[in-house]
């Protein structure tokens, strides 16, 4: 296929709701209209619990991974660009679907699991990618580990990922999509920052949880 059917077959699949979907489908809840209002697997897991939650996180990831690993190789262009910039023109723009789907009259979530689905794509192309993500992946972990908020994990993390891309020497068309990415993903956290500032950001408190979903497992 050509370079303009992939992008919009990204932007397409990128579009596509499911946390609002499994929402509205299994316990018929506009996540627009509760929690946070974003339509993300975080809103999900408050809303509808762990558990469906975790499928819509899962499902959101698969929209960056796809454009990367499958899209790519279908891609043909006449323009001299790298696979690496190919593959990240199609995930940043799986990236915008889910930001500003078109499904919901341009009113999306904030982009993180999509954007992680990407980074997972490029890994299994580029061991050097790979290695940054990994670390990347740890800084969440520790940041929300340490104050149990998604946003600030999620911000961190952004910052940090051009800062990796560079570290591991990436080329700088690589290294420039990954402030693109972190540009996107810090905007759409604009709300939670202002939160975070005046110590209104919602914690989500994921080990009570894990251990009410433990108590009922034994139950």
């Amino acid at each position: 296929m050509n370079l303009a059917t992939a992008i919009l077959l990204s932007y397409l699949l990128g579009s596509v709701p499911f946390a609002f979907i499994l929402a509205k489908v299994l316990k018929n809840v506009d996540l627009r209209k509760v929690g946070s209002g974003n339509i993300g697997a975080t809103n999900l897991v408050r809303a509808l619990g762990f558990k469906i939650g975790i499928v819509g996180l899962l499902l959101d990831i698969s929209k960056g991974i796809i454009p990367i690993i499958f899209l790519a190789d279908l891609t043909t262009t006449k323009l001299n660009i790298s696979s690496d910039s190919l593959r990240l023109i199609l995930g940043l723009t799986s990236i915008c679907g889910h930001n500003w789907t078109v499904f919901l009259k341009f009113k999306g979530g904030k982009g993180i699991a999509t954007t992680f689905g990407v980074l997972i794509g490029l890994a299994i192309k580029n061991i050097l990618i790979a290695k940054a993500i990994s670390i990347l992946a740890l800084v969440w972990f520790v940041t929300f580990f340490i104050w149990q908020y998604v946003s600030l994990a999620s911000i961190v993390s952004a910052l940090s990922l051009p800062i990796l891309l560079y570290v591991f020497k990436l080329g700088p068309d690589v290294i420039f999509f990954g402030i693109i990415m972190s540009v996107f993903a810090i905007f759409r956290h604009k709300s939670n920052i202002l939160r975070l500032i005046q110590h209104k950001e919602n914690r989500l408190d994921i080990k009570s949880k894990i251990q009410s979903l433990q108590k009922k497992a034994l139950s």
